[in-house]
């Protein structure tokens, strides 16, 4: 298969409308070619090619940020000499003076396939730049890593904020270009969008299912994103950025497993089989231990649990990351009722919203966790209707 930016680089009839422009590129430590060079190194080895500045996200453009909420700073290119503009840093929306700099920019960004994944808002938020200032927008588009599955709900109304464009589903199945047509019609935006379309991908391919894993080799697209399983679990495992339970920051394994220094998880595991044993499926989720070396929990024995799903028991379509999460966080609070699960602290530049609603969209998951009388029923009852509708929004869109 090729990539977007494969594509661009192999096809000169597809660069022919970059003759003359100042091109800027918008990406992360993963915008790396299918031959694993990065996406600024060879298009500024490009000779039709004129580029004069870059953009990086969260984590920053060469990923050297762990956590979230740690600015990256504007800069000079030390090899190149062009500037290297921070969307998470003073500003998260390119500001007027960073738009006069370009004309065309190119966005070769690695998603993970999950809404709160701050790359997404960071491409809807350069949309709309382009469409306010004249610019043109190409993305060069990428796989979907988690592939199609749909899981979740939709961004309820009022509850966009950068871990939330929009009303885009939790796990929406998506490609980054898909996402952009998606969010231009959404808005009505007037800007002059191209996706340059990846070759020969399907997203429902054995063994990857979303991520050609004969193919491509796995770059973390931010510094805790460490692996395909990662990625397949984050969908759900995000959620404990917003309580007290660690989410494995600070081992090796982040958002692939679950934990606390102060609860028993064995008895998790077994409340979480005997409550809703039909979201378990498609994985394997086995107890384990860990010691964080930073972030919650840190330096104590912390009882878990462990997501996999690179062994036999994988099933693509059937296993559900986001009800696996609220099975973890209804079976803490069955066990331990007065546990404060959570975490009130300022998340992603929000102050005033718990950052679990932040995260999940609205209050629907924190409320059917502390209520005794919810059933997995009711969760059931609250996803599917938006897992439907989903289904059919974003079916114009799919490009593979």
């Amino acid at each position: 298969m090729n990539l977007g930016i494969d594509e661009l680089l192999q096809n000169p009839e597809l660069r022919k409308p970059l003759a003359g422009k100042r091109v800027a590129l918008l990406g992360h430590p993963a915008s790396m070619t299918s031959e694993c060079t990065h996406t600024l190194d060879e298009l500024i080895a490009c000779p039709d090619v004129n580029i004069v500045a870059a953009f990086g996200p969260q984590h920053g453009m060469r990923g050297d940020k762990q956590d979230n909420m740690v600015e990256s700073a504007d800069y000079i290119d030390p090899t190149y000499g062009i500037p290297v503009f921070s969307l998470y840093g003073d500003v998260r929306r390119p500001t007027d003076a960073m738009m006069e700099t370009f004309d065309v920019v190119l966005v070769d960004i690695q998603d993970i396939g999950t809404r709160i994944y701050t790359f997404v808002t960071t491409l809807t938020y350069m949309l709309e730049a382009c469409a306010a200032h004249g610019k043109s927008i190409w993305v060069l588009d990428r796989p979907n890593p988690v592939g199609r599955p749909i899981e979740g709900t939709i961004l309820e109304p009022g509850w966009e904020s950068f871990v939330g464009c929009g009303p885009l589903q939790m796990r929406h199945g998506l490609t980054p270009g898909e996402i952009a047509q998606w969010y231009v019609d959404l808005k009505g935006l007037d800007v002059d969008l191209r996706v340059i379309a990846m070759t020969d991908y399907d997203p429902d391919a054995a063994p990857g299912f979303g991520w050609p894993v004969l193919e491509l080799s796995w770059v973390n697209p931010s510094p805790n994103a460490s692996s395909l399983n990662m990625a397949r679990c984050f969908p759900g495992t995000v959620l404990f950025e917003g309580t007290t339970l660690s989410e494995g920051r600070g081992t090796t394994t982040a958002l692939e497993l679950v934990g606390a220094s102060d609860i028993d998880f064995a008895a998790i595991l077994r409340r979480m089989r005997s409550l809703a044993p039909e979201w378990l499926r498609g994985c394997c989720i086995r107890p384990c231990f860990f010691e964080p070396t930073f972030h919650k929990h840190v330096h104590k024995m912390c009882s878990g649990v462990m997501i996999h799903t690179d062994n036999k028991w994988y099933r693509h379509e059937e296993f559900k990351p986001y009800r696996i999460a609220a099975a973890i966080l209804k079976a803490v609070r069955m066990e331990h009722p007065g546990y404060e699960i959570w975490r009130v602290f300022p998340y992603e530049y929000e102050t005033e919203r718990l950052a679990i609603d932040l995260l999940s969209g609205g209050t629907f998951l924190r409320e059917w966790v502390d209520d005794p009388s919810a059933t997995p029923g009711d969760f059931d009852a609250r996803l599917l209707p938006d897992e439907e509708k989903w289904e059919a929004i974003r079916q114009p869109y799919l490009l593979y």
